[in-house]
């Protein structure tokens, strides 16, 4: 009697690209709809939540950009002609016609007078012995330094568009634009939790084997430098059931619920198993380092089964769980938001170190930009050392099997337009 042999285990499919990974996450989220009245003081870090037409012309009437004098150039066709000053216009008054033959001492923003066309600048005029003469010593020609009416925004114009995030600058857009209050998204609710119970706080004593949990601070920071209200379910024991019953806690009032640690496959790691068990699990690995261990799916709401709340796990390495964050959490959040700028800016930038030895995943290496503007590489990549986010300024993104030699141009995603 022959024995059949043992079938081959089914082959593993291969990892998800990070773009492939991204592009599954993006596809699901629908922007939050509910929307509040701030005033436009309190509404940095903000998404816009209507177009914002502009009330008013921006500047409201031709105004100059120098200080200086208005005058008529046809009264100047010569540098050295000597005229009387007829009038003084500070900012914030309203002089009268200029009067043939005559200028006018004019300072930055105040109003152009009728009748003149152009602006000299006080450095190039000489004010005589007797002060309302002033002399002219270049010739101007029309429209110099007079800024028009309505050429930064006119009446009906678009200043500012729905969905746009508002920085510093945006607000004194929208304040010149004549808004006081501006309608607004509501903040996307963030929960968090970190698994591991080799976890301390920073300020308690260390456990015997134990280690600081830097991931609280590190994705907390990330949630709220995106004008997220994030709420902090600290750190979870190594257990199932309380890894479900913290999932449960956060599905009541949040969007999304994130967690650090958990996602490998260890008897200790208890999100896959737990987020199966209270909702759904639809993404797992991410061919990508560091970072592999990546979890997509959603959590049932415990008051209303009908509803979810997404959920993103990232590994428990701290570099790992930086970079997972702002290359898939980041953007998923900005698609919540109902922001349009979600990918990350980027551009090509000279190596000044060789990578002769690629990994088969996509490597996003830990960088800083030099004095001569190529990259040097921080000496330990490991996913552990956390010191090499904050000494960089950027990730270098690495392909799969893709090395490079020193010189080469690479593909590098500053933090700077990550981190907001």
């Amino acid at each position: 009697m022959s024995v059949s042999p043992n079938p081959s285990p089914a082959a593993k499919p291969p990892l998800l690209t990070a773009a492939q990974a991204l592009e599954h996450l993006l596809k699901n989220p629908v922007p939050v709809t509910e929307t509040e009245i701030v005033s436009t003081q309190d509404a940095l870090g903000r998404v816009l939540a209507e177009d914002l037409l502009s009330k008013v012309d921006v500047p409201p009437l031709d105004n100059t950009s120098m200080d200086g004098y208005a005058v008529a150039t046809q009264d100047i066709k010569t540098s050295g002609v000597i005229l009387k000053v007829d009038q003084r216009i500070p900012a914030g008054s309203v002089g009268h016609a200029l009067k043939p033959n005559t200028i006018a001492r004019i300072f930055t923003g105040a109003p152009i007078p009728a009748g003149s066309d152009a602006v000299v600048m006080q450095e190039d005029c000489v004010v005589q012995e007797r002060k309302d003469f002033v002399q002219v010593n270049a010739v101007p020609s029309p429209g110099q330094w007079i800024r028009r009416r309505g050429e930064d925004l006119s009446v009906g114009k678009l200043a500012l568009s729905a969905g746009t995030f508002l920085r510093p600058q945006q607000l004194g857009v929208a304040a010149s634009a004549g808004y006081a209050q501006l309608k607004v998204k509501r903040k996307v609710k963030v929960a968090a939790f970190f698994t591991g119970d080799e976890l301390s706080l920073p300020g308690e004593p260390l456990k015997p084997g134990g280690i600081y949990n830097s991931n609280r601070d590190t994705l907390l920071g990330l949630v709220r430098s995106l004008g997220c209200e994030a709420t902090d379910y600290g750190i979870v024991p190594d257990r199932l059931e309380a890894t479900r019953e913290a999932l449960r806690t956060a599905s009541l009032e949040h969007d999304l619920i994130i967690t650090s640690g958990g996602v490998s496959v260890g008897e200790e790691d208890h999100i896959k198993p737990a987020v199966s068990a209270e909702g759904r699990l639809d993404l797992w690995q991410i061919g990508i380092k560091p970072g592999k261990p990546l979890a997509f799916g959603a959590v049932r709401r415990a008051d209303n089964p009908s509803k979810e709340a997404w959920f993103i796990g990232m590994p428990g390495n701290p570099v790992s769980s930086f970079v997972t964050f702002i290359l898939f959490v980041r953007p998923f959040i900005l698609k919540l938001q109902g922001r349009s700028d979600l990918m990350p800016p980027s551009f090509m930038v000279r190596a000044d170190f060789d990578w002769l030895k690629p990994d088969r995943r996509n490597e996003f290496l830990r960088v800083r930009m030099n004095h001569q503007g190529g990259l040097d590489l921080f000496p330990n990549q490991s996913s552990g050392v956390l010191t090499s986010a904050a000494w960089g300024d950027g990730l270098l993104d690495c392909p799969a099997g893709q090395g490079f030699k020193k010189g080469d141009m690479v593909r590098y995603i500053p933090f700077s337009g990550l981190l907001s």
